[in-house]
């Protein structure tokens, strides 16, 4: 008679926590160095509560340029921070301002720009970026870099141990698109704009979907403030001043409006009062039965005999 098998056992029978073991239906506790995100609803569905240091960090959005610093600024001032080093934006879509983001903590000699003027550049200065010791953090727009490409930036921020973010456009040219291709980035995400309640001039947000971490797939988006929340209440309540003000200055118009309609009331009703009636020309110059001008026949007028005179 065969002896008996042992019974299997899944994860979810395992005692909690057992080293060197992760359930897949459970959040990840990083075992790498994470660096918080600043976005308090991010930090709490990202595996070990930030962004993953020596790792490739992947955001794809609409259009390059909208919401990158918004979300990676809060990181990249507690990283200059706390350590030295240059953040290297590769192939940026457009010039950082300065002063913008000074105002918010992270110094403008901090920041180098390398421009490339192909792809292939793009890739490259990338990859010597995070060979450099002196690097705290890469941010890289690469919209046509492939996973193999990818896997090398992966692996150069892992040895240096540096922040990686790789920007692309959700829609790349080609026959499909980037969020059903393959990635080797260990966080990936999607992000696009929302008008939070209030005024969507005012207070821009972010929508934010997690399509790949370590741990359960979250099926529904992040809403995030696009900027920093005390500026967003700044931003509404101007906004809210700047409608009431158009609210009263449009109430004023009309009052205008209708206290003229009012004097022209009062005015056309004194008219009528106390301005006689005209007679009608008509009537005036040409009487029936009777010369013009109303006189009998025979009859002259006083500067009729000057004339007269000087006829005769």
């Amino acid at each position: 008679m065969p002896a008996p098998r042992p019974s299997l056992r899944v994860a979810s029978d395992l005692p909690i926590p057992v080293p060197g073991v992760w359930h897949a239906d459970a959040l990840g506790a990083s075992a790498q160095r994470v660096l918080p995100s600043g976005h308090a609803a991010l930090d709490a569905q990202l595996p070990g509560g930030g962004w993953p240091v020596g790792a490739l960090s992947e955001v794809l959005q609409p259009l390059a340029g909208l919401h990158e610093w918004q979300l990676v600024l809060p990181a990249l001032v507690q990283a200059t921070a706390r350590q030295s080093g240059a953040v290297v934006l590769v192939a940026p879509p457009f010039e950082p301002f300065g002063p913008a983001l000074q105002s918010q903590g992270l110094r403008a000699e901090r920041v180098c720009v390398v421009h490339a003027d192909s792809p292939m550049v793009a890739l490259w200065a990338a990859e010597q970026a995070l060979r450099c010791q002196g690097v705290v953090a890469v941010m890289a727009w690469l919209p046509q870099a492939q996973p193999a490409a990818l896997r090398r930036l992966q692996l150069a921020a892992a040895q240096q141990q540096q922040l990686l973010w790789v920007f692309r456009p959700v829609d790349a040219p080609g026959p499909a698109s980037q969020v059903s291709q393959a990635s080797p980035a260990q966080l990936r995400l999607q992000v696009q704009g929302l008008a939070l309640p209030g005024d969507a001039a005012a207070a821009p947000g972010m929508q934010v979907r997690i399509l790949k971490r370590r741990g359960p797939p979250l099926a529904q988006a992040l809403q995030l403030p696009g900027c920093h929340p005390q500026l967003a209440q700044v931003l509404v309540a101007q906004a809210e001043r700047r409608r009431a003000a158009q609210e009263a200055a449009i109430a004023q118009v009309a009052g205008r409006q209708a206290a003229a309609a009012r004097v022209a009331g009062v005015l056309a009703g004194s008219l009528a009062r106390h301005v006689p009636s005209v007679q009608p020309v008509c009537e005036a110059v040409c009487e029936p039965g009777g010369r013009p001008g109303g006189r009998p026949e025979g009859s002259r007028h006083a500067l009729d005999r000057p004339a007269i005179a000087l006829v005769r």
